[in-house]
Parts: structure tokens; C-alpha cells; sequence
């Protein structure tokens, strides 16, 4: 049994009908803004729906994302199962907060 999000926030570049076509198929509503530059006419009628507060929260994924990064080992492809790659989550995240509490 294959548990899908209930909404899936990204950022403008992925603004296509595709995608958005994709989600709506699976009951997922997409928070993503609207691209001013992927229309040559603005679409009329109802606006799509978005949520900014939501999408403010995106950017502390982004930036853990960014920051786990850095600790090169901790990359999902190269990782076999599940629990090591959770496993180097938490050891990268302790080590971290150790680095942070001094």
C-alpha cells in the first residue's frame, strides 16, 4: 500500500499543467505559485489555489536538505536501506547539535 502527501508545495519552476494534471489525478493539491513567465496570456477565471504561509514552511526543508548535504556520505542514492540512511540522519543531526551547543 503506497501512502501519497495530501499536498506537495514547490516553487514556480514546476508550474505545468502536467504536473499539476499528475497530482489532481492522485487527490494531491498542488502549492505551487503561479509562473508569470510559462503563460504568454494570463489564465481567466478562478484563481489556482495557493497557500503562501505553507509555502514559507517549504524553505526550512530546503535549507535541512542543504545543510545534510554537506556530510557527503549522506546522499539517498548510495544508501542500501532505509534504517542506515535514517540512521546517518540522526547521527549527522547529533552531530550537528553538538557542534551548535559548543
Amino acid at each position: 500500500m503506497q501512502i501519497h502527501p495530501s499536498i506537495i508545495s514547490a516553487d514556480a519552476a514546476y508550474d505545468a499543467r502536467e504536473i499539476r494534471q499528475y497530482n489532481r489525478k492522485r487527490r494531491i493539491k498542488s502549492n505551487i505559485p503561479t509562473n508569470p513567465r510559462s503563460r504568454i496570456h494570463p489564465k481567466r477565471g478562478r484563481p489556482r489555489w495557493f497557500d503562501p504561509t505553507l509555502y514559507k514552511e517549504r524553505g526550512a526543508i530546503e535549507r535541512f536538505f542543504s545543510w545534510i548535504e554537506a556530510f557527503k556520505k549522506i546522499v539517498p542514492r548510495y544508501e542500501r536501506y532505509e534504517h542506515s540512511f535514517l540512521g546517518l540522519i540522526h547521527l549527522a543531526c547529533a552531530i550537528m547539535i553538538w557542534r551548535v551547543m559548543g
